[in-house]
């Protein structure tokens, strides 16, 4: 049996000789490339945090002594020590989050996966065990340099070092990377962090010895301290963190599991907010992702371990591609025309348009809320800014898209990539708030492109407006082929009608974005039945399209299927826009409950949810039947499937 097969449990490292540690290391490389190869997931991340999350075991008794993880990617080597290593299923239906969650185990604290929230939580940890008096307890946070970008970290790190007896170890993990290599000020500064020894002896030496003096004791103290002070951050600038009140400890060699055991030993005799740097390699032990420059095999698909190559070929072109690809033609046409990304330039489809046009990109980092108000800036100065983040990520920077953008009438686009159901990453990843949040934020106007035509089309109709914030949005999976429109009613785009023998249509199927295709199915499904159906595409689900009150009306019953929550969402939208335009027709709206999805993939967990043809099928089959039976509703009055 090996090493990692014998670990059940945090406490079974305890016992390993440096020998042991050292293979049990290497088998850990050995078991995430294979297992990841098999399902997908996080593997350069993780390939990094070997010995790191070994000395963390170590130093600290999980779960009391709280380890967290920022971003919970990281996880995989300490859920394998945790007694978690069936990775068969690994972010699949009824197997393993690629994330730390609570349901599987009492070590995870932390299920969601934002970036930068770590050290709020670790504060609130810190001060818990203080107010309760558990002297004994440890909170350790680890925190990737990437996630130091976002102004949250910040924000904690000033109320941490506020409170020097408050016991609390920051473990930075310092890969020079996010997603791509880490950029910005901090950035530099880490890569030139290095420690002086001694110095906090000499230091706590002098403090005694020089106060002790009379009369100028302190006051030559505080001039020594500060020429002190000066001489070591010249040479050796961890001054940053020190200044702020935190002790500092490092750099440390990461992937030294003796070295970083004996940091994290002091830092815990510290009894006080203690920062200890760690330098990582990304994707350390496997060639492959080391030579991978754009992002070190940060999440892979199912591969094969020995050459890296993907196993399951595309079936298409991807959502993202088709953007990058019109971003670049249209910055080839407009130079006001600029893109901002946080942190994921190339997940989110600008790499071409960074390479073509340098001067007129920018990585802001983990900061969503600073890319917002940055862009107002650049609209304001005469430019057209394109953001494009992942949808569930947008929803750190609602009060700037609202108050700084739509209240000045800048014109924005954002690019809201892996909208609704994304699957496989779990609950923090869908995005399938973003129509919801942005409903009431006034002048704002959101497209939900059906295809890859349309994302074109629409993506040029957004730069195009100059006074108003614009969204774009679209799933992640392949865009699946061309869905032709086979007529335009005010600005919606007809995509589906009877046939003249089926006769006049009774049910209008309003279909959101990439749910097209499903309503398309519905439509047979129900025309088979007797059913006929008109299928609308609004192309702008905000503003309803005021053609769509009196096209409802010539119908027994409107559905909204939409691959949003149901609360707030296009379905909620277009029930307002039928009671103010007094139309009495019932409407049924297909979405998203209100509730966190589990991890599994995009198809399964719509099936789940019921929004699948022949779900949607039935159930509007068996809302006329009740409507047959027991007559209409008021007018305006919405039902929700």
């Amino acid at each position: 049996m090996s090493l990692l097969e014998n670990v059940r449990s945090p406490r079974d490292l305890k016992t390993l000789d440096a020998e042991e540690l050292t293979e049990l290391a290497e088998e850990i490389r050995h078991f995430l490339i294979h297992a990841v190869a098999r399902t997908g997931g996080h593997l350069g991340p993780n390939l990094g945090v070997v010995e790191l999350t070994i000395a963390l075991h170590r130093s600290f008794d999980s779960p009391a002594d709280r380890i967290l993880w920022d971003t919970g990617h990281q996880s995989y080597v300490h859920k394998l020590l945790t007694g978690r290593q069936d990775f068969s299923k690994l972010r699949g239906k009824g197997g393993l989050s690629g994330y730390p969650s609570r349901e599987e185990s009492e070590h995870d604290v932390i299920e969601n996966s934002h970036a930068s929230t770590v050290l709020g939580w670790a504060d609130g940890l810190a001060k818990a065990n203080q107010v309760l008096g558990r002297w004994n307890r440890h909170v350790v946070a680890v925190i990737g340099d990437g996630a130091l970008t976002g102004g949250m970290a910040w924000e904690a790190l000033n109320n941490i070092a506020a409170a020097k007896d408050r016991q609390l170890i920051i473990v930075v993990n310092d890969n020079e990377r996010s997603y791509a290599p880490t950029i910005g000020g901090l950035a530099d500064h880490l890569a030139t962090l290095r420690t002086t020894d001694g110095y906090e002896r000499a230091l706590s030496w002098g403090k005694d010895a020089v106060q002790g003096l009379p009369l100028i004791g302190k006051p030559l103290y505080e001039s020594l301290h500060g020429a002190k002070k000066g001489f070591k951050d010249a040479f050796a600038p961890q001054g940053m963190f020190e200044d702020l009140g935190l002790k500092y400890l490092g750099p440390i060699d990461g992937h030294d599991v003796a070295a970083v055991e004996s940091a994290l030993r002091r830092a815990k005799r510290f009894h006080g907010p203690v920062l200890v740097h760690c330098r990582t390699e990304k994707g350390r032990g496997y060639q492959p992702a080391l030579e991978d420059e754009a992002d070190r095999f940060h999440t892979v698909g199912v591969i094969d371990p020995l050459t890296s190559r993907p196993l399951a070929p595309s079936a298409g072109r991807s959502w993202t591609s088709v953007f990058g690809d019109e971003m670049l033609r249209i910055g080839a046409e407009r130079p006001d025309v600029v893109a901002i990304t946080a942190a994921m330039l190339h997940p989110v489809g600008l790499t071409k348009f960074a390479e073509a046009f340098p001067g007129r990109v920018w990585d802001v980092g983990i900061a969503e809320q600073h890319a917002a108000t940055s862009a107002a800036g650049l609209a304001t100065g005469g430019l057209h800014p394109v953001f494009a983040v992942y949808a569930t990520f947008l929803n750190r920077a609602f009060d700037q898209v609202l108050m700084d953008v739509a209240l000045h009438k800048c014109g924005v686009t954002f690019v809201l990539d892996r909208a609704g159901v994304t699957g496989t990453d779990g609950p923090s990843h869908n995005g399938m708030w973003d129509m919801s949040i942005l409903q009431v934020v006034p002048g704002l106007r959101i497209a939900a492109p059906r295809d890859a035509d349309q994302l074109r089309a629409q993506l040029r109709e957004a730069v195009d407006v100059k006074d108003a914030p614009t969204v774009i949005r679209f799933p992640k999976e392949n865009a699946g082929e061309p869905l032709p429109a086979l007529d335009r009613i005010g600005g919606m785009d007809v995509i589906g009608r009877p046939e003249p023998a089926d006769g006049e249509a009774q049910v209008l199927l309003v279909a959101v974005g990439a749910m097209a295709g499903v309503c398309l199915e519905t439509a047979a499904l129900l025309a088979a039945r007797g059913t006929p159906c008109t299928v609308v595409d609004p192309r702008w689900v905000k503003p309803v399209d005021p053609a769509l009150p009196p096209l409802a009306a010539r119908h027994r019953l409107v559905a909204v299927v939409e691959d949003n929550s149901r609360t707030g969402g296009v379905g909620w939208a277009v029930g307002q826009a039928l009671r103010d335009a007094g139309t009495d027709v019932p409407l049924r709206t297909f979405g998203i409950p209100e509730q966190f999805l589990p991890h599994a993939k995009r198809s399964e967990v719509l099936a789940d949810l019921g929004l699948t043809p022949v779900e949607i099928a039935g159930r509007i089959s068996a809302a006329l039947a009740r409507k047959e039976a027991a007559g209409a509703p008021a007018a305006g009055k919405e039902n929700d499937a």
